[in-house]
């Protein structure tokens, strides 16, 4: 079995969001619903980009805000999503390398756009998003090189991807390579609605496939049709390796076996936004895990990475999580 030179390697949505100043005014003009995520398509980002005031852009997505973390933590990550060879694809490939992360994933030939979050911010800080899939959407498993996935300790997959057949094609493939060459599976299951899409897959997944499970209390309810946290919690025992739940003011809850770590959440003195929260929590986790850290060790850091990003704008990191994580643990 070849040596691993990575630690996680994400799959996922390769996204650009664009943040800017608004006002109700645009908004109601736009036909946009204030403090509502709407899907776009192509003709109406066009539109609403070019009309939108200066913003700032960033790379997201949520693996993508995942691996970020793991990078920001001095973490060996790489990366595999499609963008377009335009504006914003640049910007995220940019953001991405800068990080350090490994990213050569074939640019989308279609012609379809990069894919972009239009965040609007109005004077009372709601946030009105408006996405547009784009590119995105377009990955295949011609995009998953075996080599790559193989020298990778954990492959993080992105519960939203599973939606486009590519997507899926991918994600299989990318598990075949995990299983042949005995590397881990890790899965998010991002939103309770892309759950209830995809409920039968996920289960077999999570049974049958996954190593390493993320969830937040909501997923993980609506995944099992419990009727509670704790109801959901007794379901999925043995289901997987490890299954790490966040309960957002709650903290976590990290099972493995017959382990189980309560983690409390970590101190943020104001929470600006959430936005990234589970993502951070996943990179704090997955990166702590692949340095040989315990399940609770790996709670905490999940904890800390994410109590940083919802003290700011943005779903990326801004401070030192390197220096984070060398305090929290010497």
């Amino acid at each position: 079995m070849p040596d691993t030179r990575l630690d996680v390697i994400g799959i996922g949505n390769a996204f650009v969001d664009v943040l800017s100043q608004s006002d109700d005014a645009f908004l109601a003009d736009s036909g946009l619903d204030k403090g509502i995520m709407t899907l776009i398509d192509a003709d109406q980002a066009e539109r609403i980009y070019s009309r939108m005031g200066p913003g700032v852009e960033m790379s997201g997505g949520s693996a993508a805000n995942t691996i970020a973390g793991v990078a920001a933590m001095g973490g060996k990550a790489g990366f595999i999503g499609k963008i377009a060879e335009d504006q914003l694809g640049k910007v995220f490939a940019h953001d991405i390398a800068a990080l350090g992360v490994e990213f050569d994933t074939a640019r989308d030939p279609s012609g379809t756009a990069t894919a972009r979050c239009l965040v609007l911010v109005t004077p009372d800080a709601q946030r009105t998003m408006s996405s547009y899939l784009g590119a995105a959407q377009n990955i295949t498993a011609d995009d998953v090189d075996p080599d790559f996935i193989a020298a990778a300790k954990v492959t993080y997959l992105e519960g939203y991807l599973w939606d486009p057949p590519g997507g899926k094609a991918a994600f299989r493939k990318a598990m075949d390579v995990c299983e042949q060459t005995d590397r881990r599976i890790s899965l998010t299951l991002s939103d309770p609605f892309c759950v209830d899409r995809h409920r039968e897959d996920f289960l077999d997944l999570v049974k049958n496939r996954v190593s390493l499970l993320f969830a937040n209390e909501d997923e993980i309810v609506s995944l099992y049709q419990a009727k509670d946290f704790d109801d959901a919690l007794q379901q999925v025992r043995g289901h997987c390796e490890v299954v790490a739940l966040t309960r957002s003011e709650k903290g976590s809850v990290v099972l493995s076996g017959d382990e189980v770590h309560v983690i409390d959440a970590a101190k943020v003195d104001r929470v600006v936004d959430t936005t990234g929260a589970g993502d951070l929590y996943a990179g704090g986790f997955l990166y702590a895990f692949t340095q040989g850290r315990g399940l609770h060790d790996c709670g905490v850091a999940g904890g800390l990475a994410a109590a940083e990003v919802i003290s700011h704008f943005g779903a990326r990191p801004e401070a030192d999580l390197r220096a984070m994580m060398a305090d929290a643990f010497s």
